[in-house]
């Protein structure tokens, strides 16, 4: 239980930034990567109590879910990074419904952002300033992965 916690406040700060800034650190990124990788090869287990194998596979699952939209310029390097961390803790079930969940979440958002933004309170839309309806057709995936994350460690835990 408090391991997927865990998870969610690391995905709370990688979220906050992206959208802040549309950049997400390394330290967030590759550190939370290597902590995890660190775990998996010496407990055998992820971080979430999968097995090292389920972990693994699901690492090979992120990076072929992400490498195409890198190279199609529609997810930056750090998003990468991101799901592959996240991939490295968890397994391949929470990584999909994860990643399906972020899909759906980034969907609706499109849908209802220009809606919604019109009600925002400014200060709220200046901390969410790259969510903004018209900034980029490229948005920060790390909130889209926190809603996702979440609604999964939620359903399958």
């Amino acid at each position: 239980m408090i391991q997927g916690a865990l998870v969610v406040v690391w995905l709370v700060l990688c979220a906050v930034q992206d959208a802040r800034q549309r950049l997400l650190a390394n330290r967030l990124t590759l550190g939370a990567a290597l902590l995890a990788l660190i775990y998996l090869l010496w407990t055998g287990t992820t971080w979430l109590g999968a097995a090292a194998g389920q972990g693994l596979l699901a690492f090979v699952l992120a990076l072929l879910l992400t490498l195409p939209g890198y190279a199609l310029g529609r997810l930056g390097a750090g998003d990468v990074k991101l799901l592959a961390a996240l991939a490295l803790a968890s397994d391949a079930e929470y990584l999909l419904w994860s990643f399906v969940r972020a899909a759906a979440a980034n969907l609706l958002w499109v849908v209802m952002a220009p809606k919604l933004w019109l009600y925002m309170n400014q200060g709220v839309k200046r901390h969410m300033g790259y969510l903004a309806p018209s900034v980029s057709e490229k948005m920060p995936f790390a909130p889209f992965l926190l809603v996702g994350f979440t609604l999964a460690w939620l359903w399958i835990h």
